[in-house]
């Protein structure tokens, strides 16, 4: 672990150096346009070379999902029926952008099929998923306020969570500044459960508190890098006394790309300290290690060869230099269903503050046109050790209950195999069918891990991965775009 953080703190470190120190190049951009609203036509407030023109775009999204579900997130136990469900997301989005300012505002609704009844008056499934409003200023500074999507780099750390169909969205301010290449984010959050006279009580919401930055160079067409620090406060309450407080976390990396001919390489590495957020808060010290290498084997075939690493706490080192601190790593806000399987075994609402995980996925991918095929398949190993419930509890049965004549064992580490299809192609412009069949070969580590275990017999209290556990989705993207005007000044 010492190395660990020797090897990330210096890597960081040369990142930030590289980051500021390198020359600017000559390849201004204007600012980003949000989604549909073409830059090519609109320029930013800075120039006046450039006809301008204002635009509003009413565009919407119905995604209806069908599932089926038999050791989704989980492994499949014995007594386990296949569950099956659709879902829906509907969304209205608002996209005006002018000379001076540019607003966004997404009405979305999200509820599974027969959740209301027919004749339903009102429910609470309907949301304001995004409503912010971006003001430009001058020379490239611009500053956005409001209910809006963060997504950063690979999504690993800031993602929108789009598979979700509630996604993810944060009540923030962000001061933005692009230029030559050169982008900067400095993002503030403040979050209370309502107005009040007395107190700053936030429950609510999953944080209190958020302090970002974000610097992201695009060297030139190939390369690009970022740097990231995260300072995220929690509350804790002592359910007591009534008191609370915050509690703080850091997360600190770099982002790097490279692109050129057919080879890509993308590599991250994150190290977070701080404390948890508990009462009694330890010491967190944990890391994250990303490396991803593709190439294109022609216009349409693709292949990727990936290896991750999130650190995680031992079940076999009971001594309290270490037990005093908290070795999970914890994604954040990052889209956790794109990184480790489909079937979200790991850190989709679950699995913080566990083993760790090692991610070794060797994907395929066709693309032509507007149709894709995709073929991911991933190995999943605990970062740190595993304890043998089982084998130690058989052990101190034989010995009399003397737990003087029995060691721990460790478990071993592989938790499982993951095989994931996926498809999607147009039906017509604007309509995307996507579908995939995903299918968990878990280990006996990640039975006992999860629960899943015989409950009778010579192997009671063993972990069971005999039963199938695969998961499969159909989805239809409509896409429309209801209205569309431009004004040019």
């Amino acid at each position: 672990m010492k190395k660990m953080k020797i090897i990330l703190s210096t890597y960081l470190s040369l990142s930030v150096f590289v980051l500021f120190s390198q020359p600017k190049q000559n390849n201004e951009k204007v600012l980003q346009v949000h989604n549909d609203i073409k830059k090519k036509e609109l320029t930013d407030s800075s120039s006046k070379k450039r006809p301008f023109l204002s635009q509003f775009i009413l565009s919407g999204e119905i995604r209806p999902r069908m599932e089926y579900r038999h050791g989704y997130k989980m492994l499949a136990n014995i007594d386990q029926d296949a569950a099956a469900y659709v879902d829906q997301r509907s969304r209205l989005n608002f996209d005006f952008i002018s000379k001076s300012f540019k607003t966004r505002i997404v009405l979305q609704d999200v509820r599974g099929w027969g959740t209301t009844a027919q004749l339903n008056n009102s429910d609470a499934f309907s949301s304001i998923h995004e409503a912010w409003g971006e003001v430009f200023l001058k020379k490239g500074w611009s500053i956005r306020l409001g209910r809006q999507e963060i997504m950063y780099d690979d999504h690993r750390i800031f993602g929108n969570v789009g598979w979700a169909q509630q996604a993810r969205s944060h009540d923030a301010m962000i001061i933005k500044y692009q230029k030559d290449g050169f982008s900067v984010d400095v993002t503030g959050a403040y979050n209370q459960d309502g107005a009040s006279l007395n107190g700053t009580n936030s429950t609510i919401a999953s944080y209190k508190s958020l302090q970002n930055l974000w610097v992201h160079k695009n060297w030139n067409e190939n390369i690009e890098s970022s740097f990231l620090f995260l300072n995220l406060g929690k509350q804790v309450t002592d359910p007591t006394s009534g008191d609370y407080w915050d509690n703080y976390t850091q997360t600190i990396g770099t982002s790097n790309g490279l692109k050129k001919d057919k080879l890509s390489i993308f590599f991250n590495a994150y190290y977070q300290m701080g404390k948890t957020d508990q009462i009694q808060a330890n010491d967190l010290s944990a890391y994250n290690v990303l490396l991803d290498v593709g190439y294109k084997l022609n216009k349409a075939f693709s292949t990727n060869l990936c290896y991750e690493v999130l650190s995680g706490n031992s079940q076999m080192d009971t001594s309290t230099s270490y037990v005093e601190d908290q070795h999970a790593f914890n994604p954040v806000f990052g889209t956790n269903h794109k990184f480790n399987g489909f079937m979200d075994h790991f850190y989709v609402g679950n699995w913080n503050g566990n083993v760790g995980l090692q991610d070794i996925a060797w994907k395929v991918k066709y693309k032509k046109n507007k149709c894709y095929v995709g073929l991911d398949f991933h190995v999943f190993m605990s970062q740190a050790a595993v304890f043998d419930e089982y084998k130690y509890n058989a052990e101190l049965a034989a010995v009399g209950g003397d737990a003087s004549l029995v060691t721990k064992k460790e478990m071993n580490s592989y938790l499982g195999t993951e095989i994931d299809f996926s498809f999607g192609f147009a039906l017509s412009d604007g309509v995307m069918l996507k579908g995939g069949y995903s299918h968990m070969l878990g280990s006996q580590t990640l039975a006992s891990l999860q629960g899943i275990t015989y409950t009778t017999g010579v192997d009671a209290g063993k972990g069971r991965a005999d039963q199938i556990s695969n998961w499969g989705y159909i989805m239809v993207v409509f896409k429309p775009t209801f209205f569309q005007t431009t004004i040019k000044k």
